[in-house]
């Protein structure tokens, strides 16, 4: 391989030694982006006119229909964690099963999977579900290692229960990726990859994955029952049959709403969202929770919150282009089509340095980095799209529990008492490991665990693979060429 031929491993390579360092992630790519360009163009290996196309590439970034949804779900999020919403969600979940062993730990995760798709982001989740349920285990004399290991599990669902943003994200980039990887092997697209697909294909795998936690907690409680006692209900506060409907009717309904209305086109995604926001906002204010100086507060944190989001879309838009450039992509497709066991293993390969990277990079990066880098080899080599994203989905999930650099870890560590050690953190965690890899390895020996519901898009032809050369040239499209769309997919 040739000097000129090293610069996009090396681009993404130093882009992730300089992230692990601790520099700003939207900057780190767009300034390492912009000083490989240059120096490919004084070596030859990059046309800088491919950089005036970066104006459009953002200005379509803005107008993403789809992207307009996250706002509104950060906004949705934000408003749950400045009132007693979840903290009623989960005294109601504690009056139906705190009074058994086990019975706590298991409400801990049922409103983890409530309140995860509306916070949408894995920090968020955890911190969360950690300032609310954590100290209360502890104080009911829930074994310390069982106790963090439930929060951080419950706070990582964030990453693949619809709608959160992190799968709206991941459906963007994957239906880009999908369009191209078609167009390179000559397929008509009679019908694109829509987010419902995406959304439907996490549903069953999500299911299984809570089952498997729930039945870990309930082991426990049934063979070592000291280790998760019951909970004493507060007598000042009784827990009526209205309260308890009331405060469980509201998220539940919110999240059947939203989601039901999104995979059944009844109306937009961006559309459901704000349903959504309108109606815990207005709840909020009912409740007298929600003051104008709080309400105002909230769009603050919003706005800080949507413009790092679209901060680093706009570095990772830079980094593909200029990764393009550089031939990156060619240099993929051939290290992908050289890897033993073909597209199987060329998927392992991929699942492994994402896995890697999410010991370092939050969820939100990692998508804006790896998939567009590896879904067009992946998904030209008949990969399956929907599969593919809930794959890396759960992969992403695995990682942010994985000691000692885990994400979810590390806020567990933020905001647990003293007597939690780090080591009581890391303990928890490795049963819940254990049940993500059992949950990975059934998606991945059954692909139809995400396929049967969502079902497999209209061009995909389930008979004849395509043959692939492993030297095919996926050349970036020209400033003022369209991209290569067949037909313009609809809005979501």
């Amino acid at each position: 391989m040739t000097t000129v031929e090293l610069l996009a491993p090396l681009m993404f390579i130093g882009a992730i030694a300089l992230l692990m360092c601790g520099f700003p992630v939207a900057f780190t790519l767009a300034g390492v982006s912009v000083l490989f360009a240059f120096l490919g163009a004084a070596l030859g290996a990059f046309d800088v006119s491919l950089l005036s196309s970066l104006p459009l590439r953002l200005i379509g970034l803005m107008e993403n229909d789809l992207l307009q949804a996250i706002p509104i779900f950060v906004f949705l999020g934000v408003v749950l964690q400045k009132t007693t919403i979840a903290a009623d969600l989960l005294e109601a979940m504690s009056g139906l099963f705190g009074k058994r062993p086990g019975g706590l730990g298991i409400s801990t995760l049922l409103i983890g999977a409530l309140l995860a798709p509306m916070t949408g982001a894995v920090g968020a989740t955890v911190l969360t579900m950690g300032l609310l349920t954590l100290p209360t285990m502890l104080q009911a004399g829930y074994d310390r290692r069982l106790a963090s290991g439930i929060v951080c599990a419950a706070g990582t669902l964030g990453t693949i229960l619809p709608p959160s943003v992190i799968l709206i994200l991941l459906a963007t980039m994957v239906q880009a990726g999908y369009v191209e990887a078609m167009a390179r092997v000559g397929r008509y697209i009679s019908s694109p990859l829509l987010t419902k697909h995406i959304y439907l294909g996490a549903l069953l795998p999500v299911a299984l994955l809570l089952v498997l936690y729930i039945a870990y907690v309930g082991l426990v409680a049934w063979r070592q029952p000291h280790r998760c006692p019951p909970v004493a209900l507060p007598a000042e506060r009784p827990l009526t049959a209205r309260r308890i409907v009331i405060a469980i009717a509201v998220p539940v309904g919110l999240i059947l709403g939203m989601l039901g209305s999104i995979v059944t086109g009844w109306i937009y995604t961006v559309e459901a969202a704000a349903t959504g926001a309108i109606l815990v906002t207005l709840l909020a204010f009912v409740r007298g929770e929600l003051t104008l100086e709080r309400f105002a507060d909230s769009l603050r944190t919003v706005m800080r919150l949507t413009a790092m989001v679209f901060a680093l879309m706009i570095g990772a838009l830079t980094f593909t282009l200029v990764f393009r450039g550089l031939e990156g992509d060619v240099t993929v497709a051939r290290w992908l089509a050289m890897v033993p066991g073909g597209p199987a293993g060329a998927t392992a390969a991929a699942m492994l340095v994402s896995f890697v990277t999410g010991f370092f990079l939050d969820a939100t990066e990692i998508v804006l980095l790896v998939v567009p880098v590896a879904a067009v080899p992946l998904l030209a080599l008949d990969v399956d799209p929907v599969w593919l994203s809930v794959l890396l989905a759960v992969n992403l999930q695995t990682s942010f529990l994985a000691p000692p650099a885990g994400f979810a870890l590390n806020f567990v560590r933020s905001i647990a008492p003293p007597e939690l050690t780090t080591g009581d953190i890391y303990r928890g965690a490795l049963p819940m490991i254990a049940i993500q890899l059992v949950a990975l390895t059934l998606l991945w020996a059954a692909p139809q665990t995400a396929t049967s519901i969502a079902g497999r898009p209209p061009n995909m032809p389930a008979g004849e693979k395509p043959k692939i050369d492993p030297a095919f040239r996926m050349n970036p499209p020209l400033a003022d060429e369209p991209p290569p769309l067949q037909t313009a997919p609809p809005r979501q």
